[in-house]
């Protein structure tokens, strides 16, 4: 079939057309909220990036955001937009003050796109900017403009005001997560002492910057040595090596802006590190020793900085400044100069990091031998054959579908083997695991290289040494809801706890949400996920409906696997509360204190007499006639 190209086919999309057609060239991937990067966040990340600028260049000392259900409120302190712009800064693409760097120095948004597409991609999208004695009020709906309007100041202080809904027609069924708000909140507050930030009434609010951060993200999870905290100038670390953990941990930001990707000021960070710590011993340390079980934060400022999408996820400047210093040498000097002046200060730190560099070269080379002999014994097991059904874009990939690749880490064979026949094979991989993996809590690093199981599915996700080559944004454990798929569940979260928390920390874990039962009749089937739904379909299928009890994985066929990974996909993220100790929690859940732990469960048990009052419930809903 041969298409016409002509001048009928050629079409020019005007600027929110663009933004809702392509909305992942503006906010990364869609989602519907589960995911601490799906675009709904991002939404609210660009509006506070607006204010946060304005606190920057020393205008307001405070940011109010409220989130009730699918609304989003952002109130700034500063200057206003300015009257006669309002409706071009928010609605005509590449518009906005921050291409003077007179008026925005060393900003995040650059672009004048961030505010265009919150606007394109909500439903109702309302600014007020409060300056000069007036309030400029436009108010749009999907980009559209529905009213402008000029009124006299009521006695509030300046500021812009930004209400946006994202559309239910682009997100779906969405929801916002607070945690996720909460965390992205306290970053702004780490990297801007004196700006107090309140997020549905709290309070947030940092006096010691990057190592407020550090000490809230460990949260009393031991360390060998307290946080060495660095400021100068546009350029601020805290660092520290975990006593119990394996791989690296970061938190990198550019004028404000988490960078989880990392570029080019975490690529020189990581460098000098290695070398300064390898110049104050005097001894070549292999880089893995030196950076093992190393947590650190790092932030810089740099003026009008490049990224590598609109989304800013990763830092792609060479140089501080237009023609100025490099950004390498920049970090090199000052990591060099008061890291190495720390070492010679704190004896005992000193003495205490070179007791793990040595601990870290020790279990490295017990494990190059268990690696050598385990390759022997496997005799070049095919990872892609035997347990892993791997997919053809990874996260490191350059693709706009990147953040959806994801990892189903299955239980057993007849699951994996409907998921593997529905899955969408661009961008989901599928672990087939045999049985039960291994209880690895207090064991150390060298057993992962000793069974082959977690060995193979630590390959399979490519982190031996850390997150910087992750393959899968979304790793997603799919095991059976029963009590054997829960016990398999809480195995694989102490591994990836044990030795692979910052895959917890960066929120790429989650636990897939599989339904417990069918529901339907000749016309409609629903799926729920709990009692309650099941109720509900029962009362909206009428009289006597079909109901199916889902017992595992593998019951369900690849046809309805189909519905459940797609775009439909129910997926639970574990996350760390504020509040998490890991060596404690591990220790008390999957250690050897049975007696305290048979308590807890006595104590959180549903008594057999709830499960009969809520079948009793479910007996006395009323037939419904169709």
């Amino acid at each position: 079939m041969t298409t016409n190209y002509t001048d009928e086919t050629v079409r020019s999309l005007d600027w929110k057309e663009h933004i809702r057609l392509r909305p992942g060239m503006y906010i990364g991937k869609l989602g519907d909220g589960a995911s601490h990067d799906d675009g709904i966040y991002v939404l609210v990340k660009e509006i506070m990036d607006n204010a946060i600028d304005e606190f920057v260049m020393g205008f307001g000392n405070a940011i109010e955001v409220t989130v009730k259900d699918k609304q989003v409120n952002i109130r700034d302190f500063g200057r206003g937009i300015p009257l006669g712009k309002v409706v071009d800064c928010v609605s005509k693409i590449n518009t906005g003050a921050k291409y003077d760097s007179k008026v925005f120095k060393k900003a995040v948004g650059l672009n004048g796109v961030g505010s265009k597409a919150v606007n394109a991609l909500s439903s109702s999208f309302k600014v007020q900017s409060i300056r000069e004695g007036h309030i400029k009020i436009a108010e749009f709906e999907r980009g559209t403009l529905t009213r402008e309007e000029l009124l006299d100041e009521m006695e509030q202080p300046a500021g812009t005001i930004v209400t946006f809904t994202p559309d239910e027609q682009l997100f779906g069924n969405y929801h916002y997560i607070p945690e996720y708000i909460e965390q992205l909140l306290w970053n702004y507050a780490f990297l801007n002492n004196g700006l107090t930030i309140i997020f549905n009434g709290q309070r947030l609010k940092a006096r010691n910057g990057l190592l407020d951060l550090l000490t809230r993200n460990i949260n009393g999870n031991p360390t060998i040595y307290p946080v060495i905290h660095i400021r100068e100038d546009d350029f601020e670390c805290a660092i520290t090596h975990s006593a119990k953990f394996y791989g690296e941990e970061y938190y990198a930001f550019v004028n404000g802006q988490f960078t989880p990707q990392g570029g080019t000021h975490l690529s020189a960070f990581r460098e000098v590190v290695v070398k300064t710590i390898r110049e104050f011993y005097k001894k070549d340390f292999d880089t893995n020793d030196v950076r093992a079980g190393l947590i650190a934060a790092l932030s810089i400022k740099v003026q009008e900085p490049v990224f590598e999408s609109q989304t800013k996820t990763k830092l792609g400047s060479v140089h501080m400044e237009s023609g100025g210093t490099t950004i390498r040498n920049y970090i090199h000097d000052i990591i060099k100069k008061h890291l190495d002046n720390y070492l010679h200060i704190n004896p005992d730190t000193a003495e205490a990091l070179l007791r793990k560099i040595l601990q870290s070269e020790k279990e490295r080379k017990e494990i190059a031998n268990i690696k050598k002999l385990a390759r022997e014994s496997m005799k070049k097991v095919s990872l892609h054959n035997k347990k892993l059904r791997d997919c053809r874009i990874h996260y490191q990939d350059n693709d706009e579908r990147r953040l959806e690749t994801t990892l189903f880490i299955t239980e057993g064979d007849s699951a994996s083997g409907s998921i593997t026949k529905s899955r969408d094979v661009n961008i989901q991989a599928v672990f087939s695991l045999k049985g039960k993996p291994l209880n690895c809590f207090g064991l150390s690093k060298k057993i992962v290289y000793q069974n082959d199981e977690l060995n193979l599915l630590q390959t399979a996700l490519n982190i031996e040494d850390g997150l910087e080559n992750l393959r899968y944004n979304n790793v997603v454990i799919a095991t059976d809801a029963d009590v054997d798929g829960m016990h398999i569940r809480l195995l694989l979260l102490t591994f990836f706890l044990q030795f692979y928390p910052d895959l917890v920390r960066a929120g790429h874990l989650y636990i897939l949400q599989t339904p417990l039962f069918r529901v339907r009749n000749k016309k409609e089937t629903i799926y729920c996920y709990s009692e309650e739904e099941k109720r509900e379909a029962i009362l909206k299928l009428g009289k006597n409906p079909e109901i199916t009890r889902f017992k595992g994985l593998g019951e369900i066929s690849p046809d309805e696997f189909r519905f459940f990974i797609g775009s439909t996909m129910r997926l639970e993220p574990v996350i760390l509360q504020k509040t998490a100790n890991i060596t404690e929690m591990l220790d008390f859940y999957m250690g050897r204190n049975t007696p305290d732990r048979q308590l807890f469960i006595i104590e959180n048990l549903r008594l057999e007499e709830d499960l009969v009052e809520e079948q009793d419930l479910l007996l006395e809903i009323p037939a419904v006639t169709p």
